[in-house]
Order: structure tokens, then C-alpha cells, then sequence
């Protein structure tokens, strides 16, 4: 029987959390180094439609404050309205076994990259003063340099707990008309499954951007000889004499793979770009950036 008891799941947190300092330290470097190039941009005006209340978290604006429904608890609770819930950014990494992948002499798997993408994507835009949420977590979107830690600590105890290894797709959640989504992954599994979680956000009026993360061997596959190719979801393994000769097959059904993808996400309305871990995270960044902002400006 698991352990439930206050002191032994702060006593887990605490180990676990002694794991989280390099990446959140390597997510705002990542996120300060694209700083430089881009400008925060704080919108000015609010909606007046109540969505929801949510609870104070630090970074919030201080005159945000429900001071009728805080009194009526033990929480401080921030009025939320239909606008500002709309224009929040809600985050997405792909946790399931393909993820764990890395080939020699990539120091760091696809998982890694996209976790750190993830947290450096997080603090640009609490820079900027923009709202962010996970859509695995059912806590609401959160402004403040606090986000990122606590986006780290979820992330690793959702990897640890392999709460996330059977869900190739993103969760299917109720978001606000209007909002924003970066989804991370390979997106290696049936395009279907991709895109039937990409219209159900899609037919919400939410907008969106995919990036694929591939390790470098998936997109070249430079192996040669003699091969075992183990799958990482259960495919099974192939033991080949000679890998070169699949190279034009594979190749050519990947390029068809990823050509179906980007035109089923166009017609969705979103966006969707590669990236390869052998490749600079900065230069990801930058351009995920870009490509967000303009949609958060329209």
C-alpha cells in the first residue's frame, strides 16, 4: 500500500524536487538568451464576463483580489473573467515511452528537450505577463516566476509516476473559447489520433501550434549493418541484416507521415513546425515564440 500521509508524500516532493534545479535553471537560460530578441508585451483592457474564480497565486495582481469570496474560505481567490482566461497559453509534452528515445551521441532524449522547451516556452511568457497552464494539471492558468518551478515539479512527478506513458495525445479538456495551446511530442503514433485531440480543441475556436521533436537518428536513419530495432510502444523488434537497404522506405514513410500531419494541422487553423535535438534549443524557442505571438496579437 502506498503512502499517503502528509509527511511522506512533502518527503517525496522534497527528493524530487532536489532533481528539478538543472533543468528550470536550463529552461531560463534558455528563455533569457531569447529574451534578448524579443520584447514582453502586456495587453492593456479587460473583459467584463465572468468566467470563473481561481486561486491567488503569487505573481497575481494584488487588486485581482475577490475580496467577498476569499472571505468566505480559507483561500485568497482571484475573479477571473472570460478574457483573461482566453488569452492564456495552456502546455503540452508528450510522456509516453517513445519519448525516453536518444541516440548516440545525443546527450538528452526527446522527453528532456521537450520538458525543456516547455518550462523555457512558460518563463518568456510569464516574462511578457502572459497566463500558462498545463493541460495534464487542473490547476488554472498562473502568471509569475513561480509558474516554472511549479510546472517542473508536476512534470516530474507526472514522469515518475508514468501517469502519462499510455497517452500519445494530449488529454481532452474543456479550455475557454479563444485560448492558446503548444502541444510537444514526436507525434510518431497515428496522425488520426493526433488530430482527433487537435479538432476537439479546434472546434472550440482554441488555437494552436505542434512541435514535433524528433532525435536525429528518427530523421536520417543513419544506421548500417547488421540491426535490432526495438519498439518502444509495444511495436515488437525487427532484426535486419542490413539497415541501410530500409533507408529509402523509411525515409520516404516518414516525409509522407509529417506530410500528413502539417496538412491536417493547417486545415485545422494551427501551426506546426520540426525540431531536432542535436539543434539548438534556443533557435526553437525563438521561433515558437514568433509564431505564438502573432497568434496571441490577432
Amino acid at each position: 500500500m502506498t503512502d499517503l500521509t502528509p509527511a511522506a508524500t512533502h518527503q517525496s516532493a522534497e527528493a524530487l524536487a532536489g532533481t528539478l534545479p538543472p533543468l528550470v535553471v536550463d529552461a531560463d537560460r534558455v528563455a533569457a538568451a531569447v529574451a534578448q530578441g524579443v520584447h514582453g508585451r502586456r495587453r492593456t483592457g479587460q473583459g467584463e464576463t465572468f468566467w470563473q474564480f481561481r486561486r491567488y497565486h503569487w505573481g497575481d495582481q494584488p487588486q485581482s483580489i475577490d475580496w467577498r469570496r476569499s472571505a468566505r474560505s480559507d483561500h485568497v481567490y482571484i475573479r477571473e473573467t472570460e478574457w483573461e482566461a482566453a488569452q492564456s497559453v495552456w502546455l503540452w509534452r508528450d510522456a509516453s515511452p517513445s519519448m525516453f528515445y536518444a541516440s548516440d551521441p545525443v546527450p538528452h532524449t526527446k522527453l528532456r528537450r521537450a520538458e525543456l522547451l516547455l518550462l523555457a516556452l512558460a518563463s518568456l511568457l510569464v516574462r511578457g505577463g502572459e497566463r500558462v497552464a498545463l493541460l495534464s494539471d487542473p490547476a488554472l492558468p498562473a502568471t509569475g516566476r513561480a509558474v516554472v518551478s511549479r510546472f517542473a515539479t508536476t512534470l516530474a512527478f507526472e514522469t515518475r509516476d508514468g501517469a502519462l506513458q499510455d497517452h500519445t495525445a494530449p488529454p481532452r479538456r474543456a479550455l475557454p473559447r479563444f485560448a492558446h495551446t503548444v502541444l510537444f511530442g514526436d507525434f510518431l503514433g497515428p496522425v488520426d489520433d493526433t488530430m482527433a485531440a487537435v479538432m476537439a480543441l479546434a472546434s472550440r475556436g482554441v488555437r494552436g501550434h505542434l512541435l514535433q521533436i524528433l532525435d536525429p537518428a528518427e530523421a536520417s536513419m543513419p544506421f548500417q549493418g547488421r540491426s535490432r530495432f526495438q519498439g518502444l510502444e509495444q511495436e515488437g523488434e525487427l532484426l535486419v541484416g542490413r539497415a541501410e537497404g530500409l533507408r529509402d522506405q523509411y525515409l520516404a514513410r516518414l516525409a509522407a507521415h509529417q506530410d500528413d500531419l502539417r496538412r491536417r494541422t493547417r486545415a485545422a487553423g494551427w501551426t506546426i513546425a520540426t525540431h531536432h535535438t542535436d539543434h539548438s534549443p534556443e533557435s526553437a524557442l525563438m521561433s515558437l515564440y514568433v509564431v505564438l505571438a502573432d497568434q496571441l496579437g490577432a
